[in-house]
């Protein structure tokens, strides 16, 4: 998500702070542009680049605007345009444009409740599912009564909610999803993700906290805590997969805590090799602090195809395995011979490990074997990762050497939990803590809630 206030190319800058997320969403993209007195806008669906290609930002003015990109979570099917965010709704009194990311756990029960009660949803987003829940409010102000449909809410979610006169950005009480506020001189900028301040030239400020309700207006900002603060508890994957390696998440750098748990790694799962490769991309930074803490010489043995985007989040397992295979070339001169060892920074179903490792040993490596720098993925992800259900999962189902075995590599390792946490947490406190529900079962908000 982006969000940015007071400035005179408040849409041009959206578009910037969207591209510099793409990673975090293939499938559709949207900005909502508020010139003082009406919301205008544009959305459809592919990258960022060809939802505005054709969009005219000297006719799209306005002072304020919100972004998102869109990502389907598991179970999310609908692929139409009506789901992309930011979505805009209009009353007789306001207008009010919502965008967000993560996962309402008690989503279903709160639907059943507003649709008991005469309200037709037309989309499965959170986005509109707060919208209601807003409307529902007999609160005189748009403030009073976001915090109360806040306030009902259980799961991983942050949101940028914007009316003619305000901008409003909330993080649920755990922080599971990443969210910052910076500065663009006097105009005020949120951002998934730090790296988009770099892109448009901003400055980082400080995290939006936990159950921190943040006001933007012409007058300035206004902080509210909506909800009690509870252990931080950021999304591992964020870390191991999700964000930018030039991003920073709680002010621990990406790469640099992807580096460590490389270097962890090799700590906990030494092998004799010759060479260390990484799978481009986010895998990079724990080839090299693997091979830095073991010895050995890091190389690019495999090669990415620039012009193919994450095949991760590509909404169907077919689509992930076709993306692999245009997306990934080994390089033969570099594992020829060698044995080779293979840093991933996950593994969930296992296939795109077996084609990454089958054109390793067609490439001439004498032996492939498989590191994975972060805990083997054991459970589902309910907090707005897709991380398909338990059965679908390679790790739970299956023993290290079956799982080698699946995947044709000569031995596989997962970097333990606590090495994961020594990696990335600086300090135990409220304030640092990790997500980690995904790889031990441990859901910070309890999946009962759904």
């Amino acid at each position: 998500m982006f969000g940015i206030w007071g400035h005179t190319h408040a849409a041009a800058l959206s578009y910037y702070g969207l591209h510099a997320q793409q990673h975090r969403g293939q499938e559709g993209a949207g900005v909502v542009v508020n010139d003082g007195e009406e919301l205008k806008l544009h959305k459809g669906l592919g990258l960022v680049n060809d939802v505005f290609k054709h969009a005219d930002f000297q006719e799209f003015t306005g002072k304020a605007a919100i972004a998102h990109i869109r990502y389907s979570k598991h179970g999310d099917k609908n692929r139409a345009v009506d789901s992309v965010e930011p979505l805009l709704f209009h009353s007789r009194s306001t207008s009010i444009a919502i965008a967000d990311s993560g996962n309402i756990v008690n989503g279903e029960k709160l639907r059943e409740e507003l649709e008991d009660n005469g309200s037709i949803l037309q989309s499965a987003t959170d986005s509109e599912l707060l919208a209601h829940l807003i409307k529902r409010s007999r609160k005189k102000s748009n403030e009073t009564a976001i915090i109360e449909a806040l306030q009902q809410l259980k799961g991983a979610y942050t949101f940028l909610i914007m009316d003619q006169a305000h901008m409003y950005v909330a993080n649920d009480p755990h922080g599971i999803r990443p969210l910052s506020l910076g500065r663009l001189g006097e105009a005020y900028v949120v951002a998934s993700e730090t790296s988009a301040f770099d892109i448009v030239g901003a400055t980082f400020e400080r995290e939006v906290l936990p159950g921190e309700l943040l006001v933007i207006s012409d007058e300035g900002l206004k902080s509210i805590r909506f909800a009690m603060r509870e252990q931080r508890r950021l999304c591992a994957m964020e870390y191991v997969y999700f964000s930018r390696p030039d991003s920073d998440l709680n002010q621990v750098n990406v790469h640099a805590s992807r580096k460590r748990m490389g270097m962890e790694l090799a700590k906990e799962a030494p092998v004799e090799a010759d060479v260390v490769t990484g799978v481009p991309d986010s895998s990079i930074s724990a080839a090299i602090g693997y091979a830095e803490q073991i010895g050995l010489p890091y190389e690019m043995g495999i090669i990415k195809n620039r012009y193919i985007g994450r095949t991760f989040i590509q909404p169907s397992q077919e689509l992930r395995e076709q993306g692999v295979k245009l997306k990934l070339s080994p390089v033969r001169g570099i594992v020829d011979g060698k044995r080779v060892v293979m840093i991933d920074d996950s593994i969930v179903r296992g296939t795109t490990s077996k084609h990454i490792v089958r054109l390793l040993k067609e490439a001439g490596a004498k032996e492939v074997h498989v590191r994975i720098a972060s805990p083997a993925i054991q459970n589902p992800c309910y907090y707005g990762i897709d991380m398909s259900t338990r059965e679908e999962l390679i790790a739970p189902n299956n023993s290290l050497k079956e799982i080698a075995e699946l995947i044709e590599a000569d031995s596989i390792e997962y970097l333990s939990v606590e090495g994961m946490k020594q990696a990335i947490v600086r300090e135990k406190s409220i304030h640092q803590g990790i997500c980690h529900a995904c790889m031990t079962g441990e859901y910070p908000v309890p999946i009962s809630e759904k």
